[in-house]
C-alpha cells in the first residue's frame, strides 16, 4: 500500500464521517497499492475502514505475487463476490461507494439491507488524485518526455500520400517500444478532417499544403501523457489557416501565462476564451480548454468556465484551446 496515500484516504474519511468505503476504480486501486487491474466485468474492490480493517476482494483470475500489505480476499466465477462483500462491511453504519461501483453490484448489495446508508465517496480519491506526488510527477514527466521525442519523429516520418491510419499506427507503435503504449486512442485529423475536434483516423491521403491536427499520449509507469500539436505540410500555409493558427496559439500562451497557485480554473479557461472570442471566432472554439491528467487521461478536474475550484502547486492539466470551421480546418 501507498502509506501516505492510504493516510490522507482515512484522514477525509473521518472528516466527512465515512467509517468505511469501497474502492472499486481500477485507476484509484493502483493510486493506492501500485498494482493496475483491469478486472472487466468481474468485481474488484478495495475496503477501507477508519479501524484499520483493510480488505481488498479480488478474483483468482488475477493472481498477486507481490505483498501489497492488505489482506485479499479471493473469489472464483462461481461466487459472488457480494457475498463476501457483505460479511466484510461493518453492519449498520455509513458505507462509502465510488462512481465506478456497477449498479448490478450495488443494487445486489443495497437489497441486503447491511448498512445504515450509502454515499458517494469518490470526491474523495478523486481530489487527492489532482494533488501529485514527487513520484507521479517524474512518471509524467518521463511520459511527456518520451511523447516529444515521438512528435520529433513523426515530423520526419510524414509523406504526401500516406494516410491518416499509417500515421496513427506509427505513433501507437513508437509509443509500445518506448513506453507502456497510447494512453488514449491516437488522433490524425488531416485537411478538412482537422476540423472534427476528436476525429478518427481515416485512409484520407496527406496531401500539400494540408493541416494536420495531431492528438497523441503515452503512458510510463501508469501515468499518462496528452499532447496536441498542429502541424501545415509544404512550404506555406495559406493566410486564413495561419491566421486561425496563431490565434489558437496565442490563447494557449495567454492561458499559460496567468497560471499560478490561487488562479481559478475558470479564469484560465476566460484568459483562451476571450482572446478567441474578441478575434472573432468564439462560436468555434466547442469545448472546454483543458482537462486534468494524471492515472487517467482525463483525472478529476478540468478547465473549464463552470470550474472556479483554484490551482494548487503539484496539479498537472493541459490547455488546449481550438478554432473549428466545418469542413476547413481545426
Amino acid at each position: 500500500m501507498k502509506t501516505s496515500r492510504l493516510k490522507n484516504v482515512l484522514k477525509h474519511m473521518e472528516e466527512n464521517k465515512i467509517p468505511q468505503l469501497i474502492v472499486t476504480s481500477a485507476q484509484s486501486i493502483f493510486y493506492l497499492t501500485g498494482k493496475m487491474i483491469h478486472s472487466g466485468e468481474r468485481l474488484i474492490a478495495l475496503y477501507l475502514d477508519i479501524n484499520g480493517n483493510h480488505k481488498f476482494i479480488v478474483n483468482k483470475l488475477f493472481p498477486i505475487h507481490e505483498d501489497l500489505g492488505i489482506e485479499i480476499v479471493w473469489y472464483d466465477d462461481i461466487e459472488n463476490p457480494i457475498d463476501k462483500l457483505e460479511k466484510i462491511v461493518r453492519s449498520g453504519e455509513v458505507l462509502g461507494i465510488d462512481k465506478n461501483l456497477p449498479s448490478h453490484f450495488l443494487i445486489d448489495l443495497m437489497g441486503r439491507n447491511v448498512v445504515k446508508a450509502f454515499l458517494n465517496s469518490s470526491p474523495i480519491i478523486d481530489r487527492l488524485r489532482m494533488i501529485k506526488d514527487e513520484e507521479e510527477i517524474e512518471s509524467i514527466q518521463k511520459a511527456c518526455k518520451v511523447t516529444d521525442d515521438c512528435f520529433e519523429y513523426i515530423l520526419g516520418y510524414i509523406k504526401p500520400g500516406m494516410t491518416e491510419k499509417q500515421i496513427a499506427r506509427e505513433i501507437d507503435d513508437y509509443y509500445y517500444k518506448n513506453a507502456e503504449g497510447t494512453s488514449f486512442d491516437t488522433i490524425v485529423a488531416s485537411g478538412e478532417n482537422s476540423s472534427k475536434p476528436h476525429a478518427v483516423p481515416t485512409d484520407r491521403k496527406i496531401q500539400e499544403k494540408d493541416i494536420i491536427t495531431i492528438d497523441m499520449g503515452c503512458k510510463y509507469k501508469g501515468y499518462c501523457s496528452d499532447m496536441t500539436r498542429t502541424v501545415f505540410i509544404g512550404k506555406e500555409p495559406s493566410k486564413e489557416h495561419a491566421h486561425v493558427y496563431n490565434i489558437v496559439k496565442s490563447a494557449n500562451e495567454k492561458a499559460i501565462s496567468i497560471i499560478k497557485e490561487g488562479v481559478k480554473f475558470s479564469d484560465i479557461d476566460k484568459a483562451a476564451r476571450n482572446l478567441i472570442t474578441d478575434a472573432g471566432y468564439g462560436q468555434y472554439f466547442t469545448h472546454r480548454t483543458g482537462h486534468s491528467i494524471g492515472i487517467e487521461i482525463h483525472d478529476f478536474g478540468n478547465v473549464s468556465s463552470v470550474n472556479d475550484d483554484e490551482v494548487k502547486a503539484g496539479m498537472i492539466f493541459s490547455v488546449e484551446p481550438g478554432i473549428y470551421l466545418k469542413d476547413n480546418i481545426g
